[in-house]
């Protein structure tokens, strides 16, 4: 099944996608595809096309079938299209085998994310990070392999900080991961000595699914002047960097309020472990305030991803506000839930009811805290 090519400039990548349906009950492939391309785009390229395989199961060689391959190849050369992006996770044989049939460079989704993440990172710390993550995922392609990763230079998984000669030896490269995370922990604890104590202002921290205007959400909330605005761009992970501002709820009542890496479905376990530093600011929270996207009929499928992350990082206990943003351009829809605050950063309405909603969970929390 393929899509007619987009037009596109000379200059940009042009990318030919490649999924495998397994045809799982309750998996939205064709939601998961558009917003894996929304991925490929951020990074600068552009989609030339997209060819779907429907299997049973996938090829443990090739992941497609090796006539599919082919056809694959064929495909990219008539589109002129420059790198093969692929849905589904690639084991390193498959990488191998792929690339002998397929005259281009073959990149995964974990390789579009980290390469979206090394473009956004801007503190040293989020630069650290992106390494790690980088590295250890090089670290796991390297199996089995040897030099045969040699084409996946050039951009896409490979920029920023964490770029090395992918011949470099297991060894070289643990190496410098146990460097790295000695850098991490070493933020880490300056982190936990900068923590304010308990106490004092409490901590509220915006999580979410990427793109669903939590930074837009905390300009509002923390009225921030321009200067000192958290960046926002309608683009997955927009904003990498964590941002603490403080926010006025009610009269004499202030807190800190901290706007979060955004989440994605099936986030790549290389980000999970090496983000673990920066998500140690929800663990100290108060309060957790899940943002939503009221205007996305997706929202139901992204909630269900944001909250097996929270469960993996054991903060599915933590107190919880549900909110639907960006209701200003929300049309019908599921249902949303009881309780839930529909409120539009773009406007500011629902933002007063908010505000008392936050105010009120924490004097819960409090009262509920042994004395």
């Amino acid at each position: 099944m393929a899509r007619s090519a987009r037009s596109t400039g000379p200059e940009q990548e042009r990318a030919l996608v490649v999924a495998v349906d397994l045809q799982r009950p309750n998996r939205a492939l064709d939601a998961e595809l558009a917003e894996y391309e929304a991925l490929i785009e951020a990074t600068g390229a552009v989609v030339a096309d997209r060819i779907v395989q429907r299997l049973a199961a996938v090829d443990p060689a090739t992941l497609v079938g090796s006539g599919k391959a082919r056809e694959i190849a064929e495909r990219a050369a008539e589109i002129g299209a420059t790198k093969v992006f692929v849905f589904n996770d690639l084991r390193p044989r498959q990488r191998t085998n792929l690339e002998k049939i397929i005259p281009l460079p073959i990149v995964d989704r974990t390789m579009v994310i980290l390469d979206i993440f090394a473009q956004r990172a801007r503190s040293r710390e989020g630069q650290l990070q992106v390494e790690l993550a980088q590295l250890r995922h090089r670290q796991a392609n390297l199996i089995g392999v040897g030099a045969a990763l040699s084409r996946l230079g050039g951009g896409v998984g490979t920029r920023g900080p964490g770029e090395t000669k992918l011949e470099t030896d297991r060894r070289r490269i643990q190496d410098r991961v146990s460097v790295l995370r000695g850098a991490l922990e070493e933020v880490r604890r300056s982190r936990a000595v900068r923590r304010a104590p308990r106490g004092e202002a409490p901590l509220v921290a915006l999580v979410g699914y990427t793109n669903v205007g939590k930074s837009s959400l905390l300009n509002r909330l923390a009225r921030s002047v321009p200067s000192a605005r958290a960046f926002v761009a309608d683009q997955p992970f927009a904003t990498l960097d964590p941002t603490l501002r403080r926010v006025y709820v009610a009269p004499g009542r202030t807190l800190r309020m901290a706007d979060t890496v955004g989440f994605i479905t099936e986030l790549p376990k290389e980000l999970v472990t090496a983000f673990r530093a920066t998500l140690e600011e929800l663990e100290g929270a108060d309060l957790l305030v899940h943002v939503l996207d009221a205007s996305n009929p997706d929202w139901p499928r992204q909630a269900q991803s944001v909250a097996a992350i929270l469960t993996e990082l054991h903060l599915d206990g933590k107190p919880m506000i549900t909110v639907f943003n960006k209701s200003d351009l929300a049309t019908k829809g599921p249902s949303q839930p009881d309780g839930a605050i529909a409120v539009s950063a773009a406007t500011g309405a629902g933002l007063d009811a908010l505000r008392a909603a936050i105010a009120r969970r924490l004097d819960l929390a409090t009262e509920a805290s042994p004395t």
